[in-house]
This record gives C-alpha cells, structure tokens and sequence, in this order.
C-alpha cells in the first residue's frame, strides 16, 4: 500500500483552500513515497479558487486539478471525490476548511493498514471528536490503552478509505440514496440534515451493517468552519488539539481491534461497552442514553438515562468524574444518571440540569454565556451541519 492520494474537496473559499493546502505542503511524508494530490474544485462563479489550485506547487508527487463542469454541490461533489479511492491504494480525503498536522500522512498510512483486517471497519477518521455534536455538550472517549476508538459516525472533517472501504459504501448507496434514512437508531439531528448531506447516508450505512470509523484519541485535523455550504459565519466550535510530529512521528501506534476495545460508541455517541458494567440480569436488554438524545421508540426494557422518566428507577449514578463514561464504570455515587426498568411504573425524578450545566461548562461566566447566546442568534449560525 503506497500509492495513498490526498483529495482536497474545493468551491468557493479561496483563502481557507490555501490555508489547507499550505498545512499539507509542510507535513511529512516518507521520502520513498511519491504523494498524488488530487484538488477537485466544484464550478462556481468564480475563477479564485481554480487559480489557486493550479498555481500552486506540490513538491511531494504529482499534482492534478479536476475543475468540474457544472456545478454539482456538496453531496455529490464529495462522492465523486470518494469515488478517487478506486484509483489508488486509497484516499485521504479533505474538505477546504480543513487543517491537518505534521504527521496527518503517517497516520492515515498507519491506521489504513491496519483497517484492511477487519472488514468492520468502513473508514479511518483523522479527526478527534471532542463534541457530542447532537447534544452540544463535551465529548471524550474513554481511555482504555489504546490511540484508537471506534464510533458508529463516520467522519468528514477528514477521513481515509481504501477501496473496497468505498465500494461497500457506494453499492449501499445507490440502493438507499432515495430512501428516507429517519428511524429510531438515526439520531434526530442527523435525519433532519438537508439532502445535500452526503454524510448521514455513510452513518445510515454505518447503522445497517454493524460498521465501523476507526477514530485517533489525538486529532490529526482541526476544523475551522469557515463561512460555507453548512455555516452562515466561522465558527471555532470545531476547533481540536493537532497531533505533533513528536509524538507520533515514528508511529509506533497501538491499535485495539474492535471486539478488544472497551470505548466504542455509536451514532449517538453513547459507549456500547457501558453495557458491560450493568448488573448482568440487564445486559442485554439495556439501552445507553447518558446524553439523553436518544428516542423513546427505540428503547430496550431497560434504559440507563440522564432523563426523567416515569418508570421504577433500579440503580442510579452521579455526574462528576470525566469522561462521562467514567461514571458508569466506576460507579460514582449520585443522582444524575438512572438506571430504568420500563416495564414497571414509578415516579419519575427531579432532574437538575444546572448541575449539568456546571459539569460541561464550567468555564464559562453567566454573563459570556448571554454573550454567546446573542452571537447565535444575531449570526444565525447553525449549531451542527
């Protein structure tokens, strides 16, 4: 596997396209290795960002530039970026708005190789998740020894495929494109994404087949969501820590397999392996729904639940270690997580959510957050893509 292409999606954002391909220009890369950089720029009114790319220079491998003829917008530009994959060993595919780190390469290499084993696996992520983007609260997957989770989300805010990662992808597709992908375990926010969404179709894919992102604890792209397709204005809400070349330049990277892995999450970025801590006479009827997001329609007999429900509370747990799995696992005391059996009755609980408020937020003033709250508003800016 040495023929890993870099695809970087363009439209109209000339100076976020030079920033990227700036941060891309000072990577490393194996000096064995010549790297193909492919930048498909969709057709917009204006010529900036195709001049952008084909004056630019990549001294690593070869450079081409795909400027499309008519304007396919975001959904379908993207998927014929993805479709690149079956030209090469792989891909890694980048939007514009995107910044990767010194070592983004060497990890794609690294974990590409090491997806190739479990067909489980349907696409490397290199961006590290640090928030639960359907509840707006922080996120942190649990540490369980390895620089690697898994997650039922799979990512564009930088991610790598090898091709038959793709082609599974793109046969589901075709099938499914015209179908609603709305149902109990698609989180709301996802079905209620507009149809120029490519990405709730590869979660919906995701869901139906038991499949797989394999996600870095240390990111190795940031995301500056620049004015664009999905935001009104820049916002930094996804904005992560950049892996250093340090750390990971030799990349000596352990990888947990996904049976082994003690944090991995699904869709709605709940820990499937929480299961696992609960009293074993409810393990396997048991729905996870610390973040409280998930639908009632979709719950099992029992439900482990940050939300007040009017059902016989069985065991209860308590908010205060990080991350929130932490809780779960080490059973802190306290009121704030309950244990259901929804098949008997009883009084639902007083929840307090200040408590919560404090635990994800804890740096904020009551004034910034008022501060915060007019910014939204007066900007119109949309809280997830």
């Amino acid at each position: 596997m040495n023929r890993i292409a870099i695809v970087v999606i363009a439209y109209n954002r000339g100076e976020a396209l030079l920033r990227l391909l700036d941060s891309l220009a000072n990577a490393y890369y194996p000096e064995e290795l010549s790297v193909p950089l492919i930048i498909s720029v969709d057709k917009s009114d204006s010529n900036e960002v195709a001049d952008i790319a084909n004056d630019y220079v990549w001294l690593h491998g070869d450079k081409s530039v795909r400027l499309q003829e008519r304007n396919l917008g975001l959904r379908e530009h993207v998927l014929k970026c993805g479709d690149i994959a079956l030209e090469y060993d792989g891909i890694i595919m980048l939007e514009d708005d995107l910044y990767v780190s010194p070592s983004f390469y060497m990890y794609a290499l690294a974990a590409l190789n090491y997806s190739r084993n479990d067909a489980r696996i349907c696409g490397v992520s290199l961006y590290n998740h640090r928030l639960n983007v359907h509840a707006r609260e922080p996120f942190e997957a649990i540490d369980d020894g390895f620089d690697n989770y898994y997650m039922q989300l799979a990512s564009s805010w930088g991610q790598a495929f090898l091709p038959d990662m793709w082609t599974g992808f793109r046969s589901w597709y075709e099938l499914n494109k015209d179908k609603d992908i709305g149902a109990a375990d698609v989180p709301l926010n996802i079905s209620s994404w507009s149809d120029r969404s490519w990405l709730k179709y590869f979660i919906k894919y995701l869901i139906d087949n038991d499949g797989y992102f394999l996600y870095p604890r240390v990111s190795f792209t940031t995301n500056f969501g620049d004015e664009g397709t999905h935001a009104a204005a820049g916002v930094n809400d996804l904005q992560v820590p950049l892996a250093g070349v340090r750390k990971y330049g030799r990349m000596d990277l352990h990888f947990s397999d996904i049976d082994g892995s003690g944090s991995v999450y699904d869709a709605y970025f709940e820990n499937l392996r929480l299961e696992g801590m609960l009293p074993e006479s409810v393990r396997n009827e048991v729905t996870v729904d610390l973040y409280g997001q998930k639908q009632a329609e979709g719950y099992k007999r029992y439900v482990l639940s940050s939300v007040s429900l009017p059902y016989r509370i069985l065991e209860t747990f308590g908010r205060r270690m990080r991350p929130l799995d932490a809780n779960i696992y080490y059973k802190t005391e306290g009121s704030d997580f309950f244990l259901y059996d929804t098949q008997k009755s009883g009084q639902a609980p007083v929840v307090d959510e200040t408590s919560k408020y404090l635990y994800n937020y804890r740096a904020l003033k009551a004034r910034e957050m008022t501060a915060v709250l007019k910014y939204r508003i007066r900007n119109r800016i949309p809280f997830i893509r």
